[in-house]
């Protein structure tokens, strides 16, 4: 398994950067998870479940997503999404100041396994801030694509003088994110060969739960008892 890729590709900094410049007179909101980050860590939205800036929740499960008002002043970045493949949900820019630590944790049902990917683009960023999954460094540089597994246990200091800004897509995994993933280096376990009444067991415990991950699974179960 992968807990992370970096895609071959590149986006354009200086265009990344400009238009981040016009977003820094809207409202960005502390984010709401405080108890595993200490200092500065805001986020602006550029696709919600309610379409609004200010909204900045990731994924949402059954909620429906639109195109905030914000994103229609960055065509770049609109073109940068763009080109990542899947149903996109939350969209986001989101920034870690100066001084600023997102301690060790886990994000549950945030792993390409789990039927979603989180991409991020690094806008601005410093060799002095610490990305950390699993125990390894891993080096973002501006302008690169990376999926992270999220759902492994992850750490970022920003050790530097400088706001680190990333823009950051959650969208559900399907046949074309499939094909990009995997022509980029993803490797997945094989799935285990569950008999009938174990797949049932498991579907009527995912039908309790919340999140795209959960019902996407339980779709994949239920066509597999359909073609059994």
């Amino acid at each position: 398994m992968c807990n992370s890729i970096r895609f071959n590709r590149t986006y354009e900094v200086t265009l990344l950067q400009k238009e981040l410049q016009g977003c820094v007179q809207y409202d960005w909101i502390q984010h709401f998870n405080q108890r595993d980050y200490e200092g500065k860590w805001t986020c602006i939205s550029l696709r919600s479940v309610d379409g609004r800036n200010e909204t900045i929740v990731g994924f949402g499960g059954e909620r429906s997503y639109e195109d905030t008002p914000l994103l229609d002043q960055l065509p770049y970045m609109r073109t940068v999404i763009d080109s990542i493949p899947g149903a996109k949900e939350s969209i986001r820019l989101m920034a870690l100041y100066p001084g600023a630590e997102i301690k060790p944790h886990k994000d549950s049902g945030c792993s390409y396994t789990d039927g979603v990917y989180r991409i991020h683009v690094p806008v601005c960023t410093h060799p002095d801030v610490e990305f950390y999954l699993e125990g390894e460094r891993i080096v973002m540089e501006e302008g690169s694509c990376w999926y992270l597994d999220f759902s492994k246990t992850h750490q970022i200091i920003n050790k530097s003088n400088q706001v680190r800004v990333h823009l950051v897509v959650d969208g559900i995994r399907d046949e074309d994110t499939d094909t990009w993933f995997f022509e980029n280096g993803y490797k997945e376990a094989p799935k285990p060969d569950y008999d009938e009444a174990t797949k049932r067991a498991m579907i009527a415990q995912l039908e309790m739960m919340e999140g795209e991950g959960a019902r996407q699974l339980v779709l994949q179960l239920k066509k597999e008892l359909q073609d059994a």
